[in-house]
């Protein structure tokens, strides 16, 4: 299954359904075949992606600073997409449709 995400705002962003379930479910909505995000959720819906982004980023981070002092090479997973690299088009997606005052929604 894919997420499409629309707005009247932006174009269409679509996400394969693992990674748009965790998207909606990091901003807390329910990830159902449909739904929608107003624009005065959205800087909230934003707040909470930046904040797991740098949770993750941290995470990230502390492992490699752990593997460094026990004197390991870090292992780096080029392979990897990080959230950052997902969520970055949705966090410009939000921002632009809060801008125009219009939804998100997905599935219709």
């Amino acid at each position: 299954m894919l997420f499409k995400f629309k707005s009247k705002a932006t174009g269409d962003l679509i996400m394969l359904e693992p990674n748009g379930r965790r998207v909606l479910q990091l901003i807390g909505k329910e990830p159902g075949p449909s739904g929608i995000i107003q624009p005065e959720q959205m800087a909230q819906a934003v707040a909470a992606l930046e904040k797991a982004i740098a949770e993750e980023e941290a995470a990230q981070k502390a492992a490699e600073d752990e593997a460094r002092a026990k004197g390991e090479q870090p292992k780096l997973k080029p392979e990897v997409v990080s959230l950052r690299q997902r969520a970055v088009p949705f966090i410009e997606m939000l921002r632009r449709a809060q801008a125009a005052g219009k939804d998100v929604v997905w599935g219709v």
